[in-house]
C-alpha cells in the first residue's frame, strides 16, 4: 500500500484534517500532493506524519500481521464461528490502528464483507462511503474484493442490476491476478445467483456450472449442493421438470452428507413448489410439510414454505386444512415482528383467511390496497400473477366484470414481463 494513500486513509479515520495534521511539518498543499500520490515525502517528513497519527513504522510485525489479515478474511469467506470472527476483527483493528500494514487496505475493504455477515448494514454503507475517495488509488486485488463486496452489499438493498454490474467487474479482474479456484468458483455463484434473481435462466446455467465444476475439483460438496439448487430452479423456469428434480435431489443428498438442514430444507421448499407448478398438489404438500416441521430452518424459509402450504390446500379447497395450517404460520410470523418480509407474509395469511372465510370486501381492500402495490414494488412476480388472478376471479363471480378485466390484464401483464425478462 502506497505511504501517500495509508497517511490519508488513517487521518480520515482518525478524524483530522489536512490543516491539523500538516501543521510544522509541511503545507497542506503538499500533504495534499502526498495523499494523493503526486509527489514522494521525504523519510523525515513520513516519520513526523506518522507519529502525529500514532502509527508505528517498525515493519518487523508485518509478516504476522498479514497472517492474521489472512486468517480472518477465510473466517469471511467461510462458515465460521460469529464470535471468533468479532474477536479477531477487534483484534486486528486495533493493531493496524497503530502499525502500518501492506494489509491494511484489504483489510478496510473487508470491512465491508464483515459488517453485511453481521447484518449492520449501515456500517457497511458507511464503510464503502469511507473508502469510495481512496478507490481511484486501488491495485487490481483491491478492486476485485472492492466489486465484489460492492455487489453484495447491492444485493442486501435488493438492487439486483448493480449487483451484477460489480459482479462483471470484478471478473474482469480475474485474469489479472492469481486468485485461489475457491474464490473464483464463490465469486461465479453468487454471478449464478444474481442472475437467477433477475430471471436471467440461462446466464444463471452457466455461471453455476462453471462454480460446480470448480467446487466438485475441491470436493467442497456444500458449495455443490449450493449449484444444485440454483440449477434446480432454473431447469423448473424452463420447464425441464426432470432434470430440475435430478440437481434438486442431488443437492439434498448432499445436504444429508454434510449433515446441512438449511440445504436440505431448502430443497424440500424448492421440491414442493416444483410439484405444485406441475400440478401435482399432493407432492408438493409433502414437501412443504418437510419443510416447515424443522425449527432449525431460518424464519423465513418457514414463511416461504408455510404460506405456499396454504396456498396448495386452497387451490384443492381443503379450508379446514387450510386454517389450521393457518394458525401455525401465524405462530411462526409472530417470531419475525422486527423482519423485512413481515408485510409480505402478513397480507399473503391474513389474504387468504378472508377468502376463506367469504369476507371479500376485506380480501379485495387488503390486495388491492397493501398486497398488490407490495408485490409490484418488491417485483415478486409469482405472487403478482397468483393475487391478481384471485382478485379477478372474484370480481368476476360478482359481476364486476370491469374491475375484472383489469385484474387479468395485470396479471397476463405481468407473465409476460417474466417471459421477457
Amino acid at each position: 500500500m502506497e505511504i501517500g494513500s495509508f497517511i490519508k486513509l488513517q487521518r480520515v479515520k482518525k478524524g483530522m484534517t489536512q490543516e491539523e495534521l500538516a501543521e510544522g511539518i509541511v503545507s497542506m498543499s503538499y500533504l495534499s500532493k502526498i495523499e494523493n500520490l503526486r509527489a514522494e515525502a521525504s523519510p523525515e517528513v513520513v516519520s513526523m506524519l506518522c507519529t502525529r497519527l500514532g502509527i508505528d513504522l517498525d515493519g518487523d510485525q508485518t509478516i504476522t500481521i498479514k497472517e492474521k489479515c489472512e486468517e480472518w478474511f477465510n473466517m469471511l469467506f467461510d462458515a465460521s464461528d460469529k464470535n471468533e470472527m468479532i474477536d479477531k476483527y477487534n483484534e486486528l483493528n486495533e493493531l493496524l490502528a497503530v502499525v502500518r500494514s501492506d494489509s491494511l487496505m484489504l483489510f478496510e475493504i473487508h470491512k465491508i464483507r464483515y459488517f453485511l455477515i453481521l447484518g449492520e448494514f449501515d456500517n457497511a454503507l458507511e464503510q464503502i462511503n469511507s473508502l469510495n475517495e481512496l478507490s481511484g488509488n486501488f491495485d487490481n486485488l483491491q478492486m476485485y474484493y472492492w466489486y465484489k463486496f460492492k455487489g453484495n452489499y447491492a444485493t442486501t438493498s435488493n438492487e439486483y442490476n448493480q449487483s451484477l454490474r460489480m459482479y462483471n467487474l470484478a471478473e474482469g479482474k480475474i485474469s489479472y491476478l492469481n486468485l485461489p479456484d475457491s474464490e473464483i468458483a464463490d465469486l461465479y455463484y453468487v454471478i449464478s445467483v444474481t442472475h437467477s434473481t433477475l430471471l436471467h435462466t440461462l446466464e444463471a446455467i452457466e455461471y453455476a456450472d462453471k462454480a460446480i465444476e470448480i467446487f466438485q475439483k475441491e470436493y467442497n460438496f456444500l458449495r455443490c449442493a449450493q449449484c444444485h439448487i440454483i440449477l434446480g430452479i432454473s431447469y423448473r423456469r424452463i420447464k425441464m421438470y426432470q432434470k430440475a428434480i435430478k440437481h434438486y435431489n442431488l443437492a439434498r443428498h448432499l445436504g444429508e452428507l454434510n449433515k446441512n438442514n438449511n440445504v436440505i430444507q431448502l430443497t424440500n421448499q424448492n421440491l414442493g413448489y416444483l410439484y405444485a407448478v406441475m400440478g401435482e398438489s399432493k407432492q408438493a404438500i409433502k414437501y412443504y410439510l418437510q419443510a416447515i416441521d424443522d425449527d432449525s430452518v431460518g424464519i423465513n424459509e418457514r414463511l416461504i414454505a408455510i404460506t405456499n402450504l396454504i396456498k396448495e390446500y386452497y387451490k384443492l379447497q381443503n379450508f379446514d386444512k387450510a386454517l389450521e395450517i393457518i394458525e401455525q404460520a401465524k405462530v411462526i410470523l409472530s417470531q419475525a415482528r422486527n423482519s423485512v418480509f413481515y408485510d409480505l407474509y402478513y397480507y399473503i395469511i391474513h389474504s387468504y383467511i378472508h377468502a376463506i372465510n367469504g369476507d371479500y370486501e376485506k380480501f379485495t381492500t387488503l390486495v388491492t390496497e397493501d398486497l398488490i402495490p407490495y408485490l409490484k414494488k418488491h417485483k415478486d412476480h409469482a405472487n403478482l400473477i397468483l393475487f391478481s388472478k384471485m382478485l379477478a376471479k372474484h370480481f368476476e363471480d360478482v359481476g364486476r366484470y370491469k374491475d375484472s378485466v383489469k385484474y387479468y390484464k395485470l396479471a397476463n401483464l405481468t407473465f409476460e414481463e417474466v417471459v421477457n425478462l
